[in-house]
């Protein structure tokens, strides 16, 4: 198989890539941190020539500014960079496991637990957020101790060698980080070749495709997929407040994000309550500027929009504007608003990157359990509502983020683990546990004592003494527990004759 990268042959290169990463792993943490501690002052100075490199535009159906660029990925990233600098240490610490909690039967051996890095990380890219995205999976994995393959999505290449420039300058070794190309067709090949672990960010339908590969060599896998995400409304709900996040969550990188929102369940609100916010909430919608439509989703969206009629909804704001070019982009498209949606609806269930918004009127919180139960992605949720309700709900959601008045931002905080259930994947990225998830637990267990019994062999002798052992150890009563040490010591006597 041939590899046709542009910026690196990982087949051709994959000793060179291994011996790298062996000696990585070898360098002290603090001098891995010190990279990324040059990463973070270079790239700071540099943050608005960092994010031009990300497409105001692009086919896939990116639409930004350069402000969003540095506002939604390159301070996050740089708040990631000084995250790993502060916690790492603390977070892959060995763990040495003291005398409390040690079995009595295990006296004498003495028990770590260190971070072992899992060699060659191939992080596959998105294009909606090209650099806090990947950017954030490849530093958290040069920091554990491995090496990077990093498929850029397709348009962003440019950003991808960017960022990896300015990790060479600031003193990874260029073995450390090859950039493949941006087609599916390289991470065929990067995993034919042999990785340790995949991080995928897609969709589902990519994440699938992906893992029937990966089932062949059972290579483990970070998935964060696709998202359909619910809002639920409660009693009480600030409505200027949830509308204005709303229409940010719509609003926000031209809806090309997987954590917009695409339902709304109205809970046991009054009739005049739920109309208020369907009143509101079509308002700011309808303030909404068009954004540009891939072709495939220009076709999905009117699929929707036909389905949800179809099946009795109201289509409140039918979004798909005029032309304005030739090619795979060629049409605007301002907000979809569907009322009296239900479970059932295709809008309620599909993963698109456009601003729709279906809502659902449910009598309480059940209804509104159920019915967003049907959704098979759970990626987040928000809630608006007083808080101890909001609580009591968010405790009962299947998803990996829960967002208690807010929507969206609140989930670049670089402390946070962020992934998905459901179709919406498995497994988590960014915070500890993201960084815990580019490494293995390594057990190292030392016996410093020399108790020869373990050894020998066992016979009918030895049922009473283990007996009697689990007894002494394990019983609950004390009169039980003290029945237990007589019999240990009946057959302890007994094997010594």
């Amino acid at each position: 198989m041939t590899m046709r990268s542009e910026y690196g042959e990982y087949l051709g290169r994959r000793e060179d890539i291994l011996l790298a990463q062996r000696e990585w792993e070898a360098t002290p943490l603090r001098v891995r941190l010190g990279v990324i501690a040059r990463l973070r002052k270079t790239m700071a100075l540099g943050a608005r020539e960092l994010a031009e490199t990300v497409p105001t535009n692009s086919p896939g159906g990116l639409h930004r500014t350069v402000a969003d660029t540095l506002g939604s990925e390159i301070v996050p990233m740089l708040a990631a960079c000084r995250f790993v600098e502060r916690e790492a240490q603390r977070i892959l610490k060995t763990k040495r496991l003291g005398l409390r909690g040690r079995p009595v039967w295990m006296t004498g051996v003495h028990s770590e637990v260190e971070r072992a890095a899992l060699g060659v990380v191939l992080v596959v890219g998105a294009g909606n957020y090209p650099l806090l995205l990947a950017g954030v999976q490849t530093i958290q994995a040069l920091v554990a101790g491995n090496a990077v393959l990093w498929k850029p999505a397709p348009g962003t290449a440019a950003a991808a060698n960017a960022l990896r420039e300015l990790l060479v300058e600031s003193g990874l070794n260029p073995d450390l980080l090859t950039l493949l190309e941006t087609d599916v067709e390289s991470v065929s090949e990067a995993i034919a070749a042999g990785v340790d672990h995949v991080v995928l960010t897609g969709s589902a339908q990519t994440g699938k495709a992906v893992l029937r590969q990966l089932a062949e060599t059972l290579t483990p896998a970070t998935m964060e997929l696709s998202g359909c995400d619910a809002v639920f409304v409660l009693p009480g709900a600030e409505l200027e407040h949830m509308v204005r996040a709303i229409g940010f969550g719509l609003r926000f990188n031209g809806s090309f994000t997987c954590m917009a929102p695409r339902r709304v369940f109205l809970v046991g609100l009054s009739e005049g309550e739920a109309a208020e916010v369907e009143t509101r909430l079509a308002a700011a919608a309808r303030e909404l500027a068009p954004v540009p439509l891939p072709a495939k989703t220009e076709e999905l969206l009117r699929g929707l929009i036909a389905d949800a009629r179809g099946q009795g909804a109201e289509i409140v704001l039918d979004s798909v504007l005029d032309s304005f070019g030739d090619g795979e982009v060629s049409r605007r498209a301002g907000a979809t608003l569907i009322y009296r949606a239900t479970p059932a609806m295709r809008a309620m269930q599909a993963d698109i990157f456009a601003p729709v918004l279906s809502l659902m009127r449910t009598r309480d919180v059940g209804e509104a359990l159920a019915a967003n139960g049907a959704c098979a992605y759970a990626l987040t949720a928000a809630i608006f509502g007083p808080e101890a309700e909001a609580r009591q709900l968010a405790c009962r959601l299947r998803v990996g983020n829960v967002l208690i008045n807010d929507i969206v931002i609140p989930t670049v905080d670089p402390r946070i683990a962020f992934g998905g259930r459901g179709r919406s994947g498995f497994g988590v990225t960014r915070g500890a546990e993201g960084l815990l998830a580019m490494t293995a637990p390594r057990t190292i267990q030392v016996q410093r004592g020399r108790i020869p019994f373990p050894y020998e062999a066992t016979g009918d002798g030895h049922v009473e003494l283990f007996a009697g052992l689990a007894r002494m150890l394990y019983a609950g009563k004390l009169r039980s527990r003290w029945s237990g040490f007589l019999r240990l010591m009946r057959a302890g006597r007994s094997l010594r004759r």
